[in-house]
C-alpha cells in the first residue's frame, strides 16, 4: 500500500511472475498421436482380453467397434480408455444374446457386422470358384481317377484352412487401425484374404475379384474395389502397437489431464512432508519449531 501526495491510499498493481506461473500452470494435453496410441494399445487389451476368456471373434470385433465409436465422440483425457475397454467387452457379450437399440444414448446402433462373418462367406464361393475353374481337378474327376482326385481335393481343404485362419489373423490387424470405421466388412475380409494369399497362394485372387466382382452389379469398377483394399493395406501396414513400457509416460500424462487438480494435491502434500520433517530435525536438536518457521 503507498500513500499518495494528496493522502490517498493507492495499491501497487501485482508483479506477474513468469517462474510462479509455470509451476502452476495446467498439464499439457496428450498429442493426437498420443492419443491415437493409447487407443491402439487398448484396443490391442480388448483382443487379449477376449482371447484370454475364449470368446469368438465376433466379441473381440464388436466390441473394438463401440471401442472406436465411442473415441469417434469422446477423448481419452475425458474418459480412461481402461474404463471404456472392459464396458465395451461387457457389452459386446450381452449383446450376443439380446440386441439392445442405443441409438438415442450412444450415437450408434449395438450391432455390428464383422469381417469374420465374410471371411467365412467368401471361403465357401471360393471352394465352389476352385473347383470349377481348376482344369486339373476336373480331370482327375472326368477320368475316374478318385483316388488322385480324393488326395487332390483333401490338400485342397488343407490349404483353404490355412487361408481362413491366416486371413483371420490379418483381419485381428485391421480391427486395430481406422479400417473398421472407413470400410464395410466385406471390404476388409477381401482385404485379410489377398494377404493371407499372398503367404498360401491357394487362388488366383486378381481373377477371383474379378469373379466377385462380376456378382455384384455395380455401377463402380474394379479398379475402385482394390484401390480399397489397397488403402486398408496400408493401414495396416502403418500400424504400430506399442507396448505397457511404451505407455508408462503417456499414462501419467493422461491421469494428470483427468484430474489436473491431483497435482496440487501433491505439491502440498509433498510441502506438507517437508515442512513437517523439518519440524522433527529441529526437535530432536531442542530448537524451537517456531525458530524454523
Amino acid at each position: 500500500m503507498e500513500v499518495d501526495i494528496d493522502g490517498s491510499l493507492s495499491y501497487p498493481e501485482p508483479q506477474f511472475d513468469i517462474t510462479q506461473a509455470e509451476k502452476h500452470s495446467f498439464p499439457k494435453p496428450l498429442s493426437t498421436e498420443e492419443e491415437q496410441l493409447m487407443r491402439v494399445f487398448y484396443e490391442h487389451k480388448i483382443q487379449e482380453v477376449c482371447g484370454a476368456f475364449g470368446f469368438p471373434h465376433k466379441i473381440q470385433a464388436t466390441a473394438i467397434t463401440y471401442f472406436k465409436r465411442f473415441y469417434l465422440q469422446w477423448s481419452v483425457m475425458e474418459h480412461h480408455p481402461k474404463h471404456i475397454m472392459l464396458t465395451c467387452v461387457y457389452t459386446s457379450c450381452k449383446v450376443e444374446e439380446n440386441h439392445v437399440s442405443a441409438e438415442e444414448s450412444l450415437g450408434f446402433d449395438l450391432i455390428v457386422y464383422a469381417p469374420y462373418r465374410s471371411i467365412e462367406g467368401f471361403i465357401d464361393d471360393m471352394e465352389d470358384f476352385c473347383r470349377a475353374k481348376d482344369d486339373t481337378l476336373q480331370r482327375l474327376k472326368v477320368t475316374g481317377v478318385f483316388l488322385l482326385y480324393t488326395l487332390f481335393l483333401f490338400g485342397f481343404v488343407i490349404y483353404i484352412k490355412d487361408l481362413q485362419e491366416r486371413a483371420k489373423l490379418e483381419v485381428d490387424k485391421a480391427m486395430l487401425t481406422d479400417a473398421p470405421l472407413l470400410f464395410p466388412p466385406g471390404q476388409l475380409a477381401l482385404a485379410a484374404l489377398r494377404k493371407a494369399n499372398d503367404v498360401h497362394t491357394v487362388v488366383d485372387f486378381p481373377r477371383y475379384l474379378e469373379h466377385v466382382y462380376s456378382l455384384q452389379h455395380s455401377n463402380h469398377i474394379i479398379s475402385e474395389l482394390i484401390e480399397c483394399l489397397n488403402a486398408i493395406d496400408y493401414l495396416v501396414m502403418k500400424l504400430k502397437i506399442p507396448t505397457a513400457k511404451d505407455m508408462r509416460h503417456t499414462d501419467r500424462k493422461l491421469k494428470s489431464c483427468l484430474d489436473p487438480s491431483s497435482q496440487e494435491d501433491s505439491k502440498k502434500r509433498e510441502k506438507k512432508s517437508k515442512h513437517k520433517s523439518r519440524k522433527t530435525s529441529s526437535t530432536a536438536y531442542g530448537v524451537p519449531a517456531s525458530a524454523t518457521s
